[in-house]
């Protein structure tokens, strides 16, 4: 007789339970999608402000080796210091703890060689709209 009257008074429980379970099936679910959203989107970002810094120290190079007169040699250790850091960026791991310092790294040597150089260059990420790309002058 307890068992009968037991299972009532459980039922709330046994629900909770149940729902929570199910809920937390779900989220993990749904959890491991969105993450794999957020890393593609973050990646493609990462690797598309490192094309940005790979063609300007190109740019750059190509242009000490026509006329080498035309940086200074700071400008020029400075695009070489780029240059290493973008060979040494961990492309296959993302989790290597050099990522984020190796980005900030280059995004001060960047801003560096455009002062050195007396340019007004910024890297502002690709357009996130079809207004913004129609905004951009060439």
């Amino acid at each position: 007789m307890d068992d009968l009257f037991d299972s009532s008074l459980n039922l709330e429980d046994t629900h909770y339970k149940e729902g929570y379970d199910e809920g937390h099936s779900h989220g993990l679910v749904a959890g491991k999608e969105e993450a794999r959203q957020v890393g593609l989107k973050v990646g493609f970002e990462i690797g598309e402000e490192l094309g940005f810094y790979r063609g300007c120290v190109d740019i750059w190079t190509s242009a000490v080796r026509l006329d080498p007169t035309c940086f200074s040699s700071r400008a020029k250790t400075i695009v070489g210091q780029m240059e290493e850091l973008i060979e040494k960026y961990p492309l296959m791991d993302p989790e290597n703890v050099q990522v984020q310092e190796i980005m900030d790294s280059l995004r001060v040597k960047f801003k560096m060689v455009c002062s050195s150089l007396h340019v007004k260059l910024e890297y502002s990420g690709y357009p996130k709209s079809s207004t913004e790309a129609n905004d951009i002058q060439f």
